[in-house]
């Protein structure tokens, strides 16, 4: 027995230390990769078709006004509509939709208050009853803690013009509203999540389709078989995209940064929150899932130094360095700091713990409900299924 638990030691010792030396690797090449996949960004003139915003809201997180404004400010000479959404009259997102009609007088912004359950997913019902008020044949759907740039809307629908892209998505950066636990969240999605899809897709590992930003025309929409198709969906943005695919039709990603407000105010928070995306992640892409820890050579050099000290010690102080390389290439493609290193690396150790326990998971909290994941990827709420 003795001599099977050393082989196992020995075995994981090795696995950390092969993981730790190719995501020291794999760190310095996607900073270079993500650097020259910004670079290439080019502006884009003003457009004049006709488009809805989709925003389906839950309560008023920081910042909220600020968010939602930068949809309105948008270099765009179309019409554009912006319907919010919300579930509960008493929701406190409503106070905020008021303000931005008060202090954006000739926008068309519409409310809808709607509490009708179309499935499991709170999103997606909020999503079906607030798409019956959209009016114009281009739409574009984000999640509420999403900030853009004033040419957002501009290099969303050239991206459009490509009769072979069916949809558009965005990459985003992360940016912490409420303090240390968001902030140390701005830097998981900032300097790990947002890497690693730049180096997916640049090359071509990866075909993402994500909640910070889906644009399509209405016929795609509907040929997809509208929001009402996704009801029972966890991971619906990905599910919209494998339809849009099913047409023949790109999901294209230009280099185009949003930004994604965090507002975790603790670790219990954090931990939710990263857990219900890592799970849905295993759930859509299982074996690229498995691949991901490669981006976090910390934390696994530092599990190599229990197996050889000395060389364990010396990679996790080259994995450090490595992601020394990726903070500096990152803030000056995003503009600025988004969090310091030893954030970065901080969060890389949280992250790990993270990625271990998802394997473990079937159930994730999503907004106070709780979701019970099946084998096909759709929901049902835990309440639904005892009732059942």
């Amino acid at each position: 027995m003795t001599h099977i638990l050393q082989s196992i030691g020995t075995a994981l010792g090795w696995l950390a230390i092969v993981l730790a030396v190719f995501g020291i690797v794999y760190s310095v090449a996607a900073a270079i990769v993500f650097r020259r996949f910004f670079a290439g960004a080019r502006p884009a003139p003003a457009r004049t078709e006709a488009v809805t915003l989709l925003k389906p809201l839950y309560g008023a997180e920081p910042r909220l006004f600020d968010n939602l404004a930068t949809f309105l400010t948008q270099d765009h000479a179309g019409p554009l509509q912006l319907v919010c959404g919300v579930q509960r009259a008493d929701d406190p997102a409503i106070a905020v939709v008021e303000a931005l009609k008060t202090a954006y007088p000739h926008a068309d912004i519409e409310l809808v208050i709607d509490p009708t359950i179309h499935g499991a997913s709170g999103k997606l019902s909020n999503l079906i009853n607030m798409d019956r008020a959209a009016r114009h044949p281009f739409v574009v759907l984000s999640d509420s803690d999403i900030a853009v740039a004033p040419d957002y809307l501009a290099q969303l629908l050239a991206t459009l013009d490509d009769p072979a892209v069916g949809a558009v998505t965005c990459i985003y950066s992360g940016r912490g509203d409420a303090g240390f636990w968001s902030r140390l969240v701005a830097a998981g999605v900032t300097y790990q999540f947002m890497l690693g899809v730049a180096f997916g897709v640049s090359n071509r590992l990866a075909a993402p389709c994500m909640g910070s930003t889906i644009a399509l025309k209405r016929d795609t929409l509907d040929k997809i078989g509208g929001f009402q198709r996704f009801a029972d969906v966890l991971a619906d943005d990905y599910a919209i995209g494998e339809g849009v695919r099913a047409l023949g039709l790109r999901v294209a990603v230009p280099p185009v940064l949003v930004t994604h407000a965090c507002d975790e105010t603790s670790l219990s928070q954090l931990w939710r929150h990263e857990l219900r995306w890592g799970a849905t992640v295993r759930d859509v892409a299982f074996w690229p899932y498995v691949g991901i820890v490669i981006g976090l050579p910390f934390p696994t050099a530092l599990l190599a130094a229990l197996y050889a000290p000395q060389f364990g010690l010396l990679l996790a102080l080259a994995a450090a360095i490595a992601r020394l390389v990726v903070v500096r290439n990152v803030d000056a493609a995003v503009g600025g700091r988004i969090a310091p290193l030893w954030m970065a690396l901080l969060h890389d150790g949280l992250a790990f713990a993270v990625y271990i326990a998802s394997f473990f998971v079937r159930s994730v909290d999503w907004r106070g409900a709780t979701l019970k994941m099946k084998t096909d990827g759709r929901i049902v709420s835990a309440s639904t299924e005892q009732q059942a």
